[in-house]
């Protein structure tokens, strides 16, 4: 089950998301939901339309289980399932 402490390793889509901080000042507080995930981006879908955000350089402020949880972009700068795969990794060391 997706909470707070492994939210990292599971998948993103779907979820509600704010864009807190990037290095491109036009993105920031883009919310809604993602809709699609790849290596260094996360696909927003708002009521302007998608919008596409960098990973890297980025924080973003996911809802999840009614809390508010913090992910640094460059933590999950990963395609999808190897993130999943080298954080499992990773928490086992």
């Amino acid at each position: 089950m997706r909470n707070e402490k492994n939210l990292k390793m599971h998948e993103l889509i779907g979820l509600y998301v704010k864009v807190e901080e990037s290095t491109n000042p036009n993105q920031k507080g883009i919310e809604g939901r993602i809709v699609d995930e790849t290596y260094h981006m996360l696909v927003i879908e708002t009521p302007k339309g998608e919008k596409m955000i960098m990973k890297k350089g980025a924080k973003f402020r996911i809802k999840i289980n009614g809390k508010d949880v913090i992910i640094n972009g460059d933590s999950i700068n990963y395609r999808p399932h190897e993130r999943i795969k080298k954080l499992i990794r990773r928490k086992g060391k």
